[in-house]
Parts: structure tokens; C-alpha cells; sequence
């Protein structure tokens, strides 16, 4: 398996090159239909309420594709120029609340440990072995389970982490400068900005606009990530048996939504082609695929099949794959 991982990763080597020109392309076709939305919706506001909160679940969508541009940049994938991606990065990192220079090293870190049993906890969504979790204590099962319940994954918990937790280097406090001097001027950016907000449309409205924006944004970005590696035959590892190709070939899903979608998340649903080659930028993905069509049939989770795998909370070192927790009960005592 690593031999035909090593040699896909080989093969997309051709595609990494950026071009500068998409680049602008692609952030303005993100960026300006975005403020033009929410121009839409202060407008539409006293006139129709219900139209403009109709008019957030787009306007998300803008958000999260801009967060994957963003993403680009932290990978070196978006401009030919290192200066370029990282200015761009942190200019857009106040728009998705992100602190662009403390997000990039940690994800970085997720990419180079995912998969890997022995360093989970960077990066990822907490998961469990069966027999982690029967080693629990009944508040310890209780918690986990909390954690895992669709509510506090996909609504709770990406509020929190990207209107609260993003507001410190939390996990990287005692690592040098660089995460505080990263989420402070972030987070001054945030307060400009919407002071600026808040001066032309008033405390009411901003926060009835921005914050659904914000919160439906967040809870697509997390989703998004937990499709992405929480599916049924995933790959998980111990060293010295964990392999960065495989992991990221077989580990990564490859979640097929329709056009329009895909457009929207920036292609990040071609996950195992990104975590292969992280430098290709995002927009070169679905060429790989037209180019290398047996590509599609690894690691494929249509929209349909992508709401089964809520259930899949815990990893069976045995079976080798995703199990809910009902799995436990038909395991031999």
C-alpha cells in the first residue's frame, strides 16, 4: 500500500505550481460577492427580515470558501510568493476569525501526525480506540460522549472555537512569541473591523447579521474536517506501522459533493489529493481528478452517504475501522 501512496504523491507533483493571476481571480470572486451579500442583507434587513437571514446560508458558504483560501496560503499553495500567502493569510484570517501564523503551525502539525494513533489531540477531532473508551470511568465515558454528540461537534463546539478559543493560542501559549503576537493582531483586526461594522449599521443589526454568518460558517467548517477524516475506513496506525502516504491516500476521504457545493468549499471535499500534495492549490484539484479518474474510487463519501457517519464515534483497532457506539455492545465480553 505505502509503495502505490509514495508513487500517487510522485505523479502530483507537476500541479504544485501557483498561479498568481488565478490567485486574485479566486479571492475576488469570494471576497466581493461576500460583502455584496452582506450589503444585501443590511438593507433587506427592515424591509424583509426573513429574506435576509435566508441570504446568511450563502454568505457562509462565501466564508468558508474564503477560509479555504486562507488554508492555501498557510500551505504555501495559493501565490508563487511566501510573503504573499502569509500577508494574504493574516488579512483574511481577520474576516474568518483565525489567527493566520498560530492556525498554520498547528495545522501543519495535523498534517504530519493524522492517521497516527500515538499523536492524536493536534489539530484533530478527539477520537477514542474501543478500548480507550472501556477504559474510561463512567464521567469519563460521559464526557466523551457529550463531546461527540452531534449538537456539541457540529453547533456548540465550532462557535466556541472560532468566536472564543481563537482569541488565545490555546496549545501553544508557552511556544514563543509568534502564537500571541499572531492572535493579537488578528484579534485587532476583528475589533477594527467591526467597529467600523457596528458604527454604519449599529450594535443590533451587525451582531443579527454577523453572528448567524459566523456560526453556520463555522459549523460547515467543522463538518467539512470531520467528514474529511471520520469515515468508516479511514486509516488509523501505531507507530512504527503508520505511514504518512498512506495515511494521507486512505485516510483523507475523497467527499464527492455536487458542483456547486465543492465550488463553495473550495475543493476541500478532494481531501486525499490535498493531504498527498498539500501545495497544490485548491483550484487544481478537480483537473487531477478529470486526468486521473481512478482517483474517484478511493476514499468516495457522496452527500448522502457523508450523514451516516455522524454515528461513527470510536476507532476498532481490530476491525480497522470506525464503529459507533452501539458497536460496543456486540463485542464479546
Amino acid at each position: 500500500m505505502t509503495s502505490a501512496a509514495k508513487t500517487w504523491s510522485t505523479r502530483l507533483s507537476p500541479y504544485k505550481q501557483p498561479d498568481n493571476r488565478r490567485a486574485l481571480f479566486e479571492i475576488s470572486i469570494t471576497a466581493v460577492p461576500l460583502a455584496a451579500l452582506w450589503a444585501l442583507m443590511w438593507m433587506l434587513w427592515t424591509v424583509s427580515p426573513w429574506i435576509s437571514l435566508l441570504l446568511t446560508i450563502p454568505a457562509a458558504g462565501l466564508l468558508v470558501r474564503l477560509f479555504m483560501i486562507q488554508h492555501d496560503c498557510g500551505h504555501n499553495a495559493l501565490f508563487t510568493s511566501r510573503l504573499a500567502n502569509d500577508w494574504t493569510g493574516r488579512v483574511l484570517g481577520v474576516l474568518t476569525l483565525t489567527p493566520y501564523d498560530f492556525w498554520r503551525h498547528a495545522h501543519a502539525l495535523h498534517h504530519a501526525s493524522s492517521g497516527n494513533l500515538d499523536r492524536r489531540g493536534i489539530g484533530d477531532i478527539d477520537t477514542l480506540t474501543v478500548r480507550e473508551y472501556l477504559g474510561l470511568s463512567r464521567w469519563g465515558r460521559i464526557r466523551y460522549r457529550i463531546y461527540r454528540n452531534p449538537v456539541v461537534i457540529f453547533g456548540l463546539g465550532p462557535a466556541y472555537l472560532f468566536i472564543l478559543q481563537h482569541r488565545l493560542p490555546v496549545g501553544s501559549m508557552n511556544r514563543g512569541a509568534m502564537p500571541w503576537l499572531s492572535t493579537l493582531f488578528t484579534n485587532l483586526g476583528i475589533v477594527a473591523l467591526c467597529a467600523a461594522l457596528i458604527y454604519a449599521v449599529g450594535w443590533s443589526t451587525f451582531l443579527l447579521i454577523q453572528l448567524p454568518v459566523v456560526m453556520i460558517g463555522a459549523s460547515i467548517g467543522v463538518w467539512l474536517f470531520y467528514i474529511q477524516h471520520q469515515f468508516e475506513q479511514t486509516y488509523w496506525e501505531r507507530e512504527p506501522d503508520w505511514s504518512h502516504p498512506d495515511a494521507a491516500l486512505h485516510g483523507s476521504s475523497f467527499y464527492d459533493l455536487p458542483a456547486p457545493l465543492m465550488w463553495m468549499t473550495g475543493n476541500i471535499g478532494i481531501h486525499h489529493l490535498h493531504h498527498l500534495s498539500s501545495r497544490i492549490p485548491f483550484y487544481k484539484l478537480p483537473r487531477i481528478m478529470a486526468d486521473y479518474p481512478e482517483l474517484r474510487n478511493i476514499g468516495r463519501i457522496t452527500l448522502w452517504e457523508s450523514l451516516k457517519c455522524v454515528r461513527l464515534t470510536l476507532w476498532d483497532e481490530d476491525r480497522k475501522q470506525m464503529v459507533p457506539f452501539s458497536a460496543i455492545r456486540a463485542l464479546p465480553a
